[in-house]
Order: structure tokens, then C-alpha cells, then sequence
């Protein structure tokens, strides 16, 4: 008896030094420097998003947070970069919405639950832009002359299955409109496809209004209607689709901070507040809105359960589409 007696104090000793080393490593965090991995190029909308979250981010942790674009693979080479780095709080990323798509197309088998979520950042939502000289002056205009003459009506926005051309045959399949009424012209983004739009090329475009923007000011394109549950700030006129359309689809490119799954809960958290102060303030939100960024905010669990049901929604525009392997 006094042998066991003996054993099981040695035990819970061991167990309240262990307890009390993860205590001290989790206090002690961060050591040494930080690495944010982007996957995709240095000058883009999620790199410029990326820096300046990792910038503040080193003002909280007290560490350099240095960013590294991991590109390729259509945005693959990146997200699994993420995914596969040890769980030590020392290697975060910022993930992007293609983590829902890629694996419905076959390119990976990675989805959003290969990740620890630390906090959601960004939203852009898709928007539905025509010519200026359109005569379609509102979006049930527009889709009541889709219904009517299927195929007659080209869109653009981004590649062959890219996250506009999500946007439409979401909308449109939530309208009860086949997603083949309209023909998809596919383009090299938002930039040559609103180009393409003002020489007439196409008859509107699916794309985030920020994209759009150039064009919208210099008066050549005018937006219809936004596919979100609330009005965008940089165009706070332009009405959501539910009140446009009687549609409640939404979708947009979004951009958040993850890390890989197995993230210790303290230093998820102590990821999480800091992310959260950055949200909150001045710095970043100005940034943001000087650049057209739209901002959206979700904790840990909030953003899980954002990835899960944009996941499964994208499951099933792609199974409409034929995309999904």
C-alpha cells in the first residue's frame, strides 16, 4: 500500500510540473520570430491584407511576424504550407476562400477543417456591375431579360470556376434560373473582365465592388446589386440582393488567419486577442477602408462555423456546374 501510495504521489507530482512547464511555455510565447505564409502573390488584395495585420501583429506579440508568399497549384502550394507546419503557434497563415472550393475541384484534399481558425478578417462580396449605358436600371430588370432569353446574356469576372463565376451560378441557382442561362466568358480576373464589360464585350460582371471601383467612379459602370446580407460602406447605396432580387444568397472572397490544427488553447488565444485588438483599431480599419477592403469580424469559433457553411454551399454551385470531382 505504501509502494502504490508512493507511485501515485510521484505521478501527480510529475502531472503539476508538466501543467506548470505548459503554463511557462504558453506565458513565455512568443520566443523568437513568427511566420505569416500567404498563398498567393506579393501584391495582391490578401498579400496587402496580410501585411498589415502581420505589421501590428508584431506591435502585440513583441516578435517580427515575417511574411512569406507560398504560391502555386491555384492556391494549393500555400494553404497545405499552412496546414502542414508544426502546430507550435510560430507558423500561422492567412487562408482564403478557395480553401472551400479546391478540394470539391480534386486539386487537394484539404478543406477548412484542416486548420485551427484564429480569427476572420475580410469580406468582399461579389456584386453584379452592367455598363453604364445599360438599359437595365435594376437587377430584377436584368433577370426577368435572363429568364427570358437564355444564353442570350454574357458575364465574366474571373477563370472558369473561380470565385465570381461561383457568384453567378449561385445566385442564379438560387433563383431557380439554370446556370447555364448564362454563358461564362472566362477572364484573367475582375480588371480585363470590367475592360471587357465597357467595350461591350459582355453584358455585366460578377465581381467585389472594390475590383469594380475604377470603373464605377469614372462613371463607364454601374453596380445593381450586392450579394450580401448588408449594404457594402463603400457603396452604401447599392441595394443587397435580398431586397434587389428576393434572393438570400451571399458570397464574397474572404480572408482570415489560421494556424494548423492542434494549436495549444492557450496560444489560439492568445493569437485570437491580439488579432481581435488589431480588428478593433484605428490602424487597420483605416487601411482597409482607404483601399475599398471590406471588414468583417469572427473569433475563433465564429469562423469555423463561416468556413463550414460557405463549404458546403460551394459543394453545391460546383455540383451544379459539373466542377466538383
Amino acid at each position: 500500500m505504501m509502494i502504490r501510495r508512493t507511485l501515485m504521489k510521484s505521478l501527480a507530482c510529475a502531472a503539476a510540473a508538466l501543467s506548470l512547464c505548459g503554463t511557462a511555455i504558453a506565458q513565455s510565447y512568443p520566443s523568437r520570430p513568427l511566420t505569416m505564409i500567404v498563398p498567393w502573390g506579393a501584391g495582391g488584395g490578401t498579400d496587402a491584407t496580410a501585411r498589415i495585420v502581420a505589421a501590428l501583429l508584431e506591435k502585440e506579440m513583441g516578435q517580427p511576424v515575417n511574411v512569406v508568399n507560398r504560391t502555386g497549384g491555384n492556391g494549393v502550394v500555400g494553404h497545405s504550407a499552412i496546414a502542414t507546419a508544426p502546430a507550435d503557434g510560430y507558423t500561422i497563415g492567412m487562408i482564403t476562400v478557395e480553401i472551400s472550393m479546391m478540394h470539391w475541384a480534386g486539386l487537394t484534399q484539404l478543406s477548412p477543417a484542416d486548420y485551427t481558425p484564429l480569427a476572420l478578417m475580410n469580406i468582399d462580396p461579389a456584386a453584379v456591375t452592367v455598363r453604364a449605358d445599360s438599359p437595365y436600371k435594376n437587377l430584377g430588370d436584368l433577370v426577368t431579360a435572363v429568364k427570358a432569353n437564355p444564353g442570350k446574356f454574357k458575364a465574366s469576372g474571373t477563370g472558369q470556376g473561380g470565385i465570381w463565376h461561383l457568384a453567378l451560378a449561385g445566385m442564379l441557382n438560387d433563383m431557380k434560373i439554370a446556370t447555364t442561362a448564362v454563358p461564362w466568358v472566362p477572364s484573367n480576373g475582375a480588371a480585363p473582365a470590367m475592360n471587357d464589360l465597357a467595350a461591350g464585350g459582355i453584358e455585366f460582371v460578377t465581381c467585389s465592388l472594390p475590383e469594380a471601383r475604377a470603373l464605377i467612379d469614372a462613371g463607364k459602370a454601374r453596380p445593381l446589386a450586392l450579394m450580401a446580407a448588408q449594404p457594402s460602406a463603400l457603396y452604401p447605396n447599392v441595394p443587397i440582393l435580398k431586397s434587389a432580387a428576393g434572393s438570400n444568397w451571399a458570397i464574397g472572397a474572404w480572408r482570415g488567419l489560421a494556424a494548423p490544427k492542434g494549436m495549444p488553447a492557450d496560444i489560439q488565444a492568445k493569437l485570437g486577442a491580439a488579432l481581435k485588438k488589431i480588428y478593433d483599431g484605428q490602424e487597420f480599419q483605416g487601411f482597409m477602408q482607404q483601399r475599398g477592403f471590406g471588414t468583417i469580424y469572427a473569433d475563433s469559433k465564429g469562423f469555423e462555423q463561416f468556413m463550414a457553411k460557405g463549404d458546403a454551399d460551394m459543394g453545391v454551385v460546383m455540383k451544379s456546374l459539373g466542377l466538383a470531382k
